[in-house]
């Protein structure tokens, strides 16, 4: 039996369903075009747990990010809810940080400026939100910067400055849209520890959508792999690691345990990745 595999260990299962900080309540979406009606997402059900991170993975083209909008309250579903804390997300909600696969840094703005944006859009104390930044600005590495301007970093830099900005506003949700696919795989690498540290830290719910099979193992406590579209939940998945003994090993030595290929192999057969000719 596959270590991965969530109905293996039924305690660690119910990890998600006590005290529930997000509820997905059989989701569905369907669009209308000129060519006619998409089924783009059929009866999700979800929960994630507070402090819990999840990673949804899947085809292109499943719904993976069209869910994350449904979550963040900017897309409204065909049918069913989403409740955070047990509140219906009727729209998009201070409680919900969502960062996107760009940065959006403004250009004429300093580095703590852009990270102290969402605060002043929602017309916060200045002074503690400023304070908030820096610290986490130091607890991204980017303490040294605090003065400089987005073209002056570099990618990875410019996206550690993006998540500063998305958790300055104390969301308890936090949903990450490909974050890091515009990255080398060397910053990636790296960045992945320092983003995990931060959001563990810092105690949120986090939903990462990735296409990238090792990002997702590495990252998350859950992975979470969704079919083709129409998107449905085909399995669940959680992410343990004997060989590591107590604590959450990092990203990064997620990768040199023994476990890592068996979720890796198992995931990709799910995803069932094939060349049509």
């Amino acid at each position: 039996m596959q270590t991965s595999l969530v109905n293996s260990a039924p305690a660690e299962a119910a990890l998600s369903a006590v005290h529930p900080r997000i509820q997905i309540r059989d989701v569905s979406l369907r669009y209308f075009t000129h060519e006619g009606e998409t089924q783009a997402l059929d009866r999700i059900s979800l929960e994630v747990a507070a402090g819990e991170f999840v990673s949804l993975i899947g085809q292109s083209g499943c719904g993976k990010s069209t869910l994350l909008s449904i979550i963040a309250g900017i897309l409204e579903p065909s049918s069913g809810s989403v409740l955070v804390d047990g509140k219906p997300v009727t729209g998009p909600s201070q409680r919900i940080g969502y960062m996107l696969q760009q940065d959006y840094l403004y250009e004429w703005r300093t580095i703590l400026d852009n990270a102290v944006l969402g605060a002043q859009i929602q017309r916060r104390d200045m002074k503690q939100a400023r304070e908030r930044a820096a610290d986490l600005l130091h607890k991204c590495g980017m303490g040294d910067f605090l003065h400089h301007y987005p073209r002056q970093l570099s990618g990875g830099m410019r996206q550690r400055v993006a998540l500063a900005r998305t958790l300055v506003t104390e969301p308890d949700v936090v949903l990450l849209d490909e974050p890091f696919s515009a990255l080398d795989s060397q910053t990636r690498l790296a960045i992945a520890d320092e983003v995990v540290d931060v959001l563990r830290s810092e105690g949120k719910s986090v939903v990462l959508v990735t296409h990238d099979i090792g990002e997702a193992i590495a990252m998350a406590d859950r992975v979470v792999v969704l079919s083709r579209r129409p998107g449905r939940i085909k399995s669940q998945h959680l992410m343990r690691f004997p060989s590591h003994g107590v604590g959450h090993p990092s990203p990064f030595e997620v990768r040199t345990l023994p476990e890592f290929n068996s979720f890796f192999s198992t995931l990709w057969d799910e995803l069932d990745v094939h060349v049509e000719g």
